[in-house]
């Protein structure tokens, strides 16, 4: 069996996640989540930067457009948070491009949906 990238690390934060969602229910905009999210988080003790800015380097020049991840916990984890009905494949793809651009090797991708928390593990 394979071993699973940041365990400790994704429970934790998935476990923050559920906390929020269990608390304030469906229905808020994304905004209203990271908000609810970063409050956790610095409760917790748990490191984090919101709206990393990342840049997209292609052969010797620095491309115009920049990525914005969500959140980078731990230093290493992407977490990309979402408030909709489900889960599109442009969201995996858009957690993809961010684990290129910033070399890290896990995203958590995290839903608020109305029926439920959802989220899935994006490995790079």
């Amino acid at each position: 069996m394979d071993k699973i990238i940041y365990r400790e690390e994704s429970y934790n934060i998935i476990g923050k996640c559920y906390e929020v969602y269990n608390y304030l229910g469906n229905g808020f905009l994304e905004i209203v989540y990271k908000d609810a999210l970063e409050y956790e988080f610095r409760k917790a003790n748990i490191p984090f930067e919101r709206e990393k800015e990342y840049k997209v380097i292609y052969k010797d020049i620095t491309l115009p457009h920049k990525f914005y991840a969500d959140f980078v916990v731990y230093g290493k984890i992407i977490l990309e948070v979402k408030s909709t009905s489900e889960m599109a494949d442009k969201y995996i793809a858009q957690a993809l491009n961010y684990l290129k651009v910033s070399e890290n090797k896990l995203a958590l991708l995290v839903n608020f949906s109305p029926e439920k928390l959802d989220f899935q593990r994006i490995v790079l």
